[in-house]
């Protein structure tokens, strides 16, 4: 009996080191700010886990955003092309990272490549997922939406002031 439960045991251990690692990743992400315990295990039961290989796109410009990724393990950059055709590198990213986000609340189709340049562990969070806590939670929904609209807005402001510096040069 001892080596039945041992097993059992053994299963649900590695489900519960999996989700207290995505409820740390979670915690990381300015989007889960003030999200109590129970609200970060309620978000840490519909994420989905994907796994990436170097030179692999987590998505390419041109195909719809489905939502926002947080880099668990590994590293990605987000790369685009100017008018002219060459290529630019927008951003590294390592672990605690996340990108995507904009696709939580918009439609269009990505404006750039997101490639793995070390091998990848990735949790990604769909609006699909954010639109069935917005129904079954609408606090919980609420929150999320109010430090994703935080972090759109701190993101547009730095897109900005960039652009005003390279205007200055």
């Amino acid at each position: 009996m001892a080596t039945k439960n041992a097993f059992w045991n053994n299963i649900f251990k590695s489900d519960s080191n999996e989700s207290s690692h995505t409820i740390l990743a979670l915690k990381q992400v300015p989007i889960f700010d003030g999200l109590s315990n129970r609200e970060l295990n309620s978000v840490s039961k519909i994420v989905h886990h994907r796994e990436y290989d170097i030179d692999e796109f987590v998505f390419q410009s041109g195909t719809p955003g489905l939502g926002m990724y947080i880099i668990l393990q590994g590293e990605a950059v987000i790369k685009g092309v100017k008018a002219d055709g060459e290529n630019i590198e927008f951003s590294q990213l390592t672990s605690g990272d996340f990108f995507g986000e904009i696709s939580l609340i918009s439609e269009d189709d990505r404006s750039a490549n997101a490639v793995v340049v070390s091998p990848c562990k990735l949790v990604a969070f769909f609006r699909s997922d954010l639109l069935d806590i917005i129904t079954r939670s609408p606090k919980l929904g609420n929150k999320i939406l109010l430090n994703l609209a935080t972090v759109l807005g701190s993101r547009l402001t730095s897109t900005k002031d960039l652009l005003t510096k390279m205007d200055a040069v």
